[in-house]
């Protein structure tokens, strides 16, 4: 295997983008795709390396000994048994050298699963034992998975018109409105996402809506909706029935789900925007079924978004965590009784997570947790976090 100087020179302008300029890794790529003539077959290496190159930045940095973007992508192509060109940026690089530095340095945590000391440190103080076995997941390749679009087409259907379309896909037991692309192909031309057939959303966020257990007919409230991912799929599971509003603190993110819906033929919903507490106070113990998909940490999607642990600050989660509970304080009032609420997050600390429900739960006595579900990074899925709690008065 070999890189062109095309891919080459693309990669080091995606690097530069996301590790000085800070912007994220899908926009950086979204930047560079727009100035670059490419084959799909190219863009596909590009974007893979990049991702990859990002996801370990620090041992490449370790093992290169530099921090020339140039030197760490040739220490990468090394790595991973490419034949180096003879390019004048990696004329200083010894294989040799770099296998060896990295023989070294494998055995120590942080270096060879590439974090930051401090979100190393606190990884294992909230997980344990668990972190190390958490991490290589963290650091997977994710798939590309779809979630159909039931108010339009079934998932046998969905996948007849995609296979039609040339793309190959499969279904998953475990996920009935689910199917997962086999191979790295752009989904987002296809006819089908065009008509609104499907979103692309992870297995393990598309278990969130079905916990929540909304019905057709009931009113629901999906309180930090953002751009409508999760609104999409209680709309779908309402069977259109009944009264969706979506709410976010960010008007143009409710644009964008409007958007989103007339695509997927979503029509039994309503956007609010949170301009004050008020925003909250006139909805009080109006729902039925309540979303709370809070902002968070973002730990359990790492691999999904490489970029964010170079971006994560301490003072950032803290910052989060006290959001999370004044959401949960102040909005969970918006249920009624006898109804539910769902707390989730895309993150694997407790801080984030268990201990939020808990503190929450010691002070408000009317509300009693129904259950509890951690989605653990694997193979197929990225990690979230589920709480289902009942308003009993």
């Amino acid at each position: 295997m070999k890189l062109t100087r095309p891919q080459a020179e693309a990669i080091i302008q995606v690097l530069k983008e996301v590790l000085f300029n800070e912007r994220y890794a899908d926009k950086a790529l979204e930047k560079v795709f727009k100035t670059l003539k490419s084959r799909e077959a190219d863009r596909a290496v590009i974007a893979e390396t990049s991702y990859d190159i990002i996801r370990y930045y620090r041992l490449l940095t370790t093992i290169s000994q530099s921090e020339s973007l140039w030197k760490i992508l040739g220490a990468w192509a090394i790595h991973n048994h490419y034949t180096l060109d003879t390019w004048k940026e990696f004329a200083s690089l010894n294989a040799k050298e770099i296998h060896q530095r990295f023989e070294t340095v494998k055995a120590e945590r942080k270096i060879r699963e590439s974090l930051p000391d401090w979100l190393d440190e606190l990884g294992e103080a909230e997980l344990g034992k668990a972190w190390e076995l958490t991490l290589p997941e963290l650091n997977r390749v994710p798939p590309i998975a779809l979630r159909v679009n039931t108010l339009k087409i079934s998932s046998e259907e969905l996948k007849s018109k995609l296979r039609e379309e040339g793309f190959s896909v499969e279904q998953l037991d475990q996920f009935p409105e689910g199917l997962q692309l086999s191979e790295r192909k752009n989904i987002f031309q296809s006819n089908a996402f065009q008509d609104g057939l499907f979103e692309v959303q992870d297995f393990g966020s598309q278990q969130i809506v079905p916990f929540l257990m909304a019905e057709p007919g009931m009113r629901v409230i999906d309180a930090c909706a953002g751009t409508g991912g999760k609104s999409l799929h209680l709309a779908a599971q309402m069977q259109n029935k009944g009264r969706l509003i979506s709410m976010d603190v960010a008007e143009w993110t409710l644009e964008e789900f409007k958007v989103r819906a007339r695509r997927a033929g979503v029509h039994n919903f309503e956007t609010r925007t949170i301009e004050s507490p008020k925003s909250i106070k006139r909805l009080h113990e109006t729902a039925d079924r309540l979303l709370l998909d809070v902002p968070c940490s973002g730990l359990g999607v790492l691999k999904r978004n490489p970029d964010a642990r170079w971006k994560l600050k301490p003072e950032y989660i803290t910052k989060i965590r006290n959001t999370q509970q004044a959401i949960l304080n102040d909005y969970a009032l918006m249920v009624k009784p006898g109804g539910k609420l769902v707390y989730s997050t895309c993150s694997i600390l407790l801080s984030e997570n268990e201990n939020q429900v808990k503190q929450f739960l010691d002070k408000h006595p009317v509300f009693q947790l129904e259950e509890e579900l951690t989605i653990k990074p694997s193979m197929l899925t990225d990690g979230f976090y589920m709480a289902r709690i009942k308003r009993l008065a």
